[in-house]
């Protein structure tokens, strides 16, 4: 982001966060929410909850190093809770419609990931840059979040990483390396994750356009 805090770009007057927490402050099967953010900004996130009435939020927590210690960290907040959802602050285009598609997935099956099909043909290339080989487009999908899980099982699949010093790029990878099976279920082209400058012309055009439903 080129230096720019991308939680806290402006969307349409607020926050990108304040975007994200809003629709898990809507979602009436949310019951409880943990913020993970940077010990830097703990005290403007308490200040933008308090401002927003976000009265689900219930712990604000400082993150680690990276993303997946970031996870446990906020997961070590949420006791005495059956489900948990995992969600990127980055995605403020998410809807409650959305989360609440996750949760019913995964109290079925107990695992849950929001993903979309592949649009292009990808390519697996070795370090060389080599053509290893061209998976087929109709098994491959692009993964998202909201990710939810039985909170029980992903804490103790996230404790046995940390201790085994293994790195994973989601908790869906890392749930699926403690021998569990994740579901995929229907998400949206439009939940996309801001992560250039970039992407923020395509999600304020998005937001405004929002009478949408995931």
């Amino acid at each position: 982001m080129r230096g720019a805090d991308k939680l806290w770009v402006d969307l349409d007057g607020a926050p990108l966060m304040a975007r994200t927490l809003l629709a898990f402050q809507e979602c009436a099967a949310v019951h409880r929410v943990a913020v993970v953010s940077t010990a830097e900004r703990e005290a403007d996130v308490r200040a933008l909850c308090s401002a927003l009435g976000l009265a689900k939020v219930e712990s604000i927590c400082p993150g680690g190093a990276n993303r997946q210690e970031s996870v446990l960290s906020g997961l070590r907040t949420l006791t005495d809770c059956a489900m948990v959802i995992v969600h990127d602050g980055g995605r403020p285009l998410v809807t409650p419609a959305l989360i609440e598609r996750g949760l019913a997935l995964a109290h079925e099956r107990g695992a849950a990931l929001c993903a979309v099909r592949a649009k292009s043909t990808h390519k697996l290339v070795d370090p060389e840059g080599r053509v290893v080989s061209t998976p087929p487009r109709e098994q491959l999908w692009e993964a998202q979040t909201p990710q939810v899980f039985r909170n029980a099982e992903l804490l103790n699949a996230h404790e046995r990483a940390a201790q085994a010093g293994e790195a994973y790029t989601d908790d869906a990878a890392l749930m699926e390396a403690a021998g569990h099976t994740v579901w995929v279920y229907e998400g949206s082209y439009r939940n996309i994750k801001v992560t250039t400058p970039e992407d923020l012309p395509l999600v304020r055009a998005l937001y405004a356009a929002r009478d949408h439903v995931l």
